[in-house]
């Protein structure tokens, strides 16, 4: 039971740092494009990628780790639950738009950052 409950407060901590920055890295491109200075520019490239690699990676994996860990611990069977599907369908999704965010870092890394500009205006709109 030890084992358990590390397991599960881990994955929670992973959880919100993997929150955290799946609502943050879209802000700070928003940032990113309304400033045009090749200054800021720099340094938003690198808030950015440091925000991806030290933290939204490894808390995502962190999390995929031990929730599939906690799962194997209290036994397969949960699989089939109504709450356990609704929740692995919901990281699934998560992890998606882990990608997206992944695929846009890539382009304000490039400089092909316009294109992305009316969505996450869009998504800043309507997040909380």
């Amino acid at each position: 039971m030890n084992l358990y409950l590390t397991l599960k407060a881990i994955h929670v901590i992973a959880v919100i740092s993997w929150m955290v920055g799946l609502l943050y890295l879209p802000r700070l491109f928003v940032y990113h494009v309304e400033n045009n200075s090749a200054d800021v520019s720099k340094t938003f490239k690198v808030m950015e990628k440091r925000l991806m690699k030290i933290i939204m990676n490894p808390a995502m994996i962190i999390t995929w780790l031990t929730g599939l860990s906690i799962l194997w611990i209290s036994g397969l069977g949960s699989i089939f639950s109504l709450w356990m599907s609704i929740k692995f369908l919901f990281v699934i999704i998560l992890s998606g738009y882990h990608g997206f965010l992944s695929k846009c870092l890539k382009d304000f890394e490039l400089d092909r950052n316009k294109e992305v500009q009316n969505f996450l205006e869009l998504l800043m709109k309507y997040q909380l």
